[in-house]
């Protein structure tokens, strides 16, 4: 029997490698806090507590942010597979490639890369989309509840009724704060609050259909895309199609 012959590239540079894991554990964070805030009443969360749990959440976010951030950065400026036109589907020929990746799994042969294959590429897309969102409205709303930055201070001027020192407002307490601001406040923090909402599931949905993708790439492709995002290679048993494709 003849035997493969497995050829490993390095695909994933070390910075790209710490955004994905730091990217995950703050998104569970994030996720795991949020749902706790949203069914406050349900149970029983309520005062300090509550502040609290407001706190570590946006705290998660600021990392998340922050991260996010880099990484768009690294768009521009990192190694070939992390630039945008490597991950994002608009590149020339990118239809084309999708029809082939597509006849390629019905045919049980699925075409190996060593970047995004074309559905994943879509995904990428779907996630930065839904994680820029996500960070714009949390970072208004962090204002709106605890006088965060960067916004929180605008927001405590807006609210503070005269003769108040803004940086005096306690989050969570409304009897130091004049009631017609507050009230056109909220107003302008309500569709901030339904997207980052609708978001929230959006993005709950997009990370369990990532998964549920990875697990039948790793299954049907076998090019180790869960190590090769803690090593940085793919091991793969033929010639990627991208393997060729210019790096600027």
């Amino acid at each position: 029997m003849q035997q493969t012959q497995l050829t490993s590239y390095h695909v994933w540079d070390r910075g790209i490698r710490w955004f994905h894991w730091i990217n995950v554990l703050s998104v569970l964070t994030l996720l795991g806090t949020g749902l706790v805030i949203f069914n406050g009443k349900t149970i029983g969360l309520a005062g300090d507590a509550k502040i609290l749990m407001k706190e570590l959440h946006v705290w998660a976010g600021y990392l998340f942010a922050t991260n996010l951030a880099w990484r768009i950065v690294q768009g521009f400026s990192g190694g070939r597979f992390a630039r945008w036109r490597a991950i994002l589907p608009f590149s020339n020929g990118y239809l084309t490639e999708l029809r082939a990746y597509l006849g390629s799994l019905r045919s049980g042969k699925p075409r190996p890369y060593l970047g995004h294959n074309p559905l994943g590429k879509l995904m990428v897309m779907l996630l930065f989309l839904l994680l820029t969102s996500q960070a714009i409205t949390g970072l208004f709303i962090a204002g709106t509840d605890l006088y965060y930055p960067p916004l929180g201070g605008w927001i405590a001027e807006w609210v503070a009724p005269a003769g108040v020192d803004p940086a005096s407002l306690v989050p969570g307490d409304k009897s130091m704060v004049d009631a017609a601001a507050w009230s056109e406040m909220r107003d302008l923090r309500k569709p901030f609050i339904i997207t980052h909402v609708w978001v929230f599931y959006s993005l709950l949905a997009a990370v369990v259909l990532h998964v549920v993708g990875v697990v039948v790439a790793e299954v049907r492709e076998r090019s180790g895309l869960v190590s090769a995002m803690i090593t940085g290679d793919k091991v793969l048993a033929k010639p990627p199609v991208d393997l060729s494709e210019p790096c600027e």
